[in-house]
């Protein structure tokens, strides 16, 4: 059983060189708000191109999570409300799909966050209010994108996986998604077949993992093997995804140095082994 090496850092050449000694088969580049000026954007483009002739062709770009340095980059937030928030995600995201288009690379779209979604939500009338809005945008980017855009899960009730009515209504969007392991989990209070379930019900949908554990009760994106996310099930319905590309998203004691990414790889190929033995 052959277990993808994906990594993940940002657009500075002491991180992105770092995880190039590994030779990884996919690499997410994590993009800031100074990657969408005009000299970042060359930056960003260039190092895309480091990485596609030293690695790998099979590159996501993550849109930046925060704007202004703390302000979530949420899909909900209304222009009329927050004009400066609404246009920075509509620009970053028209900046990455042409970069996307260019080198044939895709784009990752959270349709959610957490932390500050109560605070959007309370400038609609209601729930489902706020809701439809998150859904109708990422309906217009999904027709900007087309095969190059993807969009992630929170742990938010905006955009989650677990429930399998709320999955079939994203289905029906016809969205491509990537999936975060963690948020699903915590999502569903740490139910590992509730988490199993929801893999196996997204898989045609979903072209993109992020791999990471969790205790199950709030965000701690921990090494594999750490948590209580149940490996030894998840692992099979990832390689019964074969079209799909994966990386590890643990937190770093060190931006520079890949070492809890790595040693969830070694902890997957490791488990690997026992399940083919």
């Amino acid at each position: 059983m052959r277990v993808q090496l994906g990594l993940k850092g940002s657009t500075d050449d002491s991180q992105y060189r770092d995880r190039l000694q590994y030779h990884p088969d996919v690499f997410e580049f994590f993009t800031q708000e100074d990657d969408f000026t005009t000299d970042g954007l060359q930056k960003l483009r260039y190092a895309i191109q480091v990485v596609q002739n030293e690695a790998t062709s099979k590159i996501v770009l993550h849109q930046p999570m925060r704007y202004q340095k703390t302000i979530f980059t949420e899909l909900i937030a209304p222009e009329s409300c927050c004009p400066g928030l609404y246009k920075f995600v509509e620009q970053s995201t028209i900046d990455l799909l042409q970069v996307a288009y260019d080198f044939d690379v895709q784009v990752l779209i959270h349709g959610a966050y957490l932390r500050q979604t109560p605070k959007y939500i309370a400038m609609y009338p209601s729930f489902d209010a706020a809701q439809d809005a998150a859904f109708k945008r990422m309906d217009r980017f999904n027709e900007m994108g087309g095969n190059h855009i993807m969009f992630e899960n929170s742990i938010s009730p905006i955009f989650y996986y677990g429930d399998p009515q709320f999955e079939d209504r994203i289905l029906a969007h016809g969205y491509r998604l990537a999936f975060d392991t963690s948020h699903c989990f915590i999502a569903e209070h740490g139910n590992n077949d509730k988490l199993v379930a929801s893999i196996k019900h997204l898989m045609d949908a979903t072209v993109h993992y992020h791999l990471v554990d969790s205790m199950g009760e709030h965000h701690d994106s921990l090494v594999l093997g750490t948590g209580k996310i149940d490996w030894r099930r998840v692992l099979p319905l990832l390689n019964e995804n074969s079209k799909a590309t994966s990386i590890y998203e643990i937190n770093l004691a060190d931006p520079t140095d890949a070492k809890e990414q790595m040693e969830s790889h070694r902890y997957l190929v490791e488990l690997a082994k026992t399940l083919t033995d």
